[in-house]
């Protein structure tokens, strides 16, 4: 079967995927948009995103606490094969229904929180390397209406930093990474 939130996840993935599988062993080191986080503090983030949102869909209990190294032998693989399993989890029907009890959410926004990061973070770590990636087109919309809607309460827990101004003029994804607090102009030179 399938959901909205897996059909979104399974058109963003690949997108994400290909980024990591690109990223090389030198590059981990390297500064990224996000102020706090090297390319390999991201990559273990992002790693921990699709792990724990695959037990989300499940309604399982989350620890985030727990920061494994995951960068081992294997982990550009490793990693597609836990996104294979996100998209997977996300497309149980009962994955969408009702709220989370471990973040208070309508399941179908806690999926959506999975697609922005991968979405967002797949440009995070794309421009940080160096490489072009372009979002899957259908999750935009989508995602531009759970950033408006998670945005006040993501800026006050530090999630998001303050938004950037974008032309409106722009299109969709530089608009995103805005609401995100992300420079669409950023690069690693600063």
């Amino acid at each position: 079967m399938a959901t909205q939130t897996s059909d979104l996840l399974a058109a963003a993935a690949p997108r994400t995927v290909a980024v990591v599988h690109g990223i090389t062993d030198d590059q981990l080191a390297l500064p990224t948009p996000c102020q706090e986080y090297t390319v390999r503090d991201l990559l273990n983030h992002l790693y921990d995103v699709v792990v724990n949102f695959q037990a989300l869909a499940a309604r399982e209990p989350v620890v985030w606490a727990d920061k494994p190294d995951r960068l081992t032998d294997g982990w550009r693989d490793r990693f597609e094969t836990e996104t294979r399993r996100l998209v997977e989890a996300w497309s149980d029907p009962a994955s969408e229904q009702g709220v989370s009890p471990g973040m208070g959410m309508p399941q179908p926004v806690v999926g959506g929180m999975a697609l922005l990061d991968l979405t967002v973070h797949g440009w995070d770590l794309a421009v940080a390397t160096g490489q072009a990636y372009e979002p899957a087109p259908a999750a935009l919309p989508a995602l531009h209406e759970l950033a408006g809607q998670l945005g006040p309460t993501a800026r006050q827990m530090g999630v998001f930093a303050e938004s950037v101004a974008v032309d409106t003029a722009l299109p969709d994804l530089p608009r995103l990474l805005g609401v995100t607090g992300r420079d669409p102009a950023w690069s690693p030179a600063g």
